[in-house]
């Protein structure tokens, strides 16, 4: 994930940080936002947040955009402005955060973006096209395309006559033309945004004739969607339904390859329990930190566990250890402290979701299973 120069300065740096990781707004009725944002103003508050970071945070919960599906708001707060901003599409991942300290809460924004891959979308029909290059999580498109295709072809179906078979070629040549188009926006956004995927929806010939003009590079990377997206009166239903399975595929072909490359070569290269991911994190040694969903705890619960977050590198300290060029600044709880020093020494976190598969499942009854990581050597 691309951690940005702002959330990386806040995490490094020891001040006056508040954190509100809440529901964003939807289409609920405007008393329950209200009241939503009530509350979460006084738990702020409650929690020590100055005055100016809440009335920073009320400006921010007041701009009510509505939408038909829920969204999630992240925001760090600093000296009465907002540092980090950030709207999620979809529900929350996990419970809410209200926090002030020393520095901020940050592995919940690193489990919403861990989810933020990039895909295209292309919604094809014989008279032209509508390209997208969309990211997880995210309300609008990065980019958007259209290709407007020519309109003097005849339909395929026409009454008989010595006429139709040239009218009908003379058709197909004018769609397939149209479709080297759309194939060359597509090849160019595969060049320059690589998306884990290409959604592919819209008629049928359309869809014949775009695919076999694609490289065999870019048709790897195709879902194939059965619905004309751009036929008058039809929904994106279908649509959405396949690129959320794609998502969910990609995730979890990306999670099962990472792991399996901590375990090559007999687990030469993996670190496993806090002990040692964090002796590894000293050494800047971690590629990849990988922690069970169910080892983030508020910060504020007294009962978990905690490590020591430093002001210099090697940034996390396990109790009673001394640096003599770094302080400690506050102690973590482990998730947080050790997701600091890898987004510190430019490691990727990956949170290790846990859900059922069914719908209608019986979540498991377990303990976090301990944090490991994939080192660089």
């Amino acid at each position: 994930m691309t951690i940005g120069k702002d959330l990386r300065n806040a995490v490094q740096t020891p001040g006056s940080w508040t954190t509100a990781y809440t529901d964003g707004t939807s289409d609920e009725p405007q008393t329950v936002e209200e009241a939503r944002e009530g509350r979460t103003l006084r738990q702020l508050a409650d929690r020590g947040a100055p005055e100016g970071d809440v009335d920073a945070i009320r400006d921010v919960l007041q701009e009510r955009t509505g939408g038909a599906n829920p969204t999630t708001l992240f925001l760090l707060a600093h000296n009465g402005e907002i540092v980090v901003r950030e709207e999620f599409v979809g529900p929350r991942h996990g419970p809410e955060v209200f926090e002030h300290g020393p520095l901020p809460v940050l592995v919940p924004l690193l489990r919403h973006r861990g989810k933020m891959l990039r895909y295209l979308v292309v919604e094809t029909s014989r008279d032209g096209a509508d390209v997208c290059l969309e990211i997880a999580g995210q309300r609008d498109g990065t980019t958007s395309e259209r290709v407007e295709g020519r309109t003097d072809s005849l339909p395929k179906v026409q009454a008989g006559g010595w006429s139709q078979p040239r009218w009908q070629r003379h058709s197909e040549e004018i769609w397939k033309h149209t479709q080297s188009e759309v194939a060359e926006v597509v090849e160019r956004l595969t060049r320059e945004a690589s998306p884990a995927f290409i959604a592919l929806a819209g008629d049928v010939r359309a869809r014949q004739l775009l695919r076999d003009q694609l490289s065999p590079e870019s048709a790897k990377l195709v879902v194939e969607v059965d619905a004309n997206t751009r036929a008058d009166g039809s929904d994106d239903s279908a649509l959405r339904e396949a690129i959320e399975h794609a998502l969910d595929d990609v995730f979890a072909r990306e999670m099962s390859g990472a792991i399996d490359a901590t375990q090559a070569e007999g687990g030469r290269l993996r670190a496993e329990g806090v002990d040692a991911v964090v002796a590894a994190l000293q050494q800047a040694q971690v590629s990849q930190l990988f922690l069970d969903a169910r080892m983030i705890a508020a910060p504020s619960d007294d009962d978990v566990a905690t490590l020591g977050a430093l002001d210099a590198e090697p940034w996390v300290a396990a109790d009673g250890a001394a640096f003599e060029a770094a302080t400690e600044i506050a102690r973590q709880p482990v998730a947080e402290a050790l997701a600091r020093a890898a987004v510190l020494t430019d490691a990727h976190v990956r949170i290790c979701e846990d859900e059922p598969e069914a719908d209608d499942a019986v979540r498991e009854e377990r303990d976090a299973r301990p944090p490991f990581a994939l080192l660089r050597w």
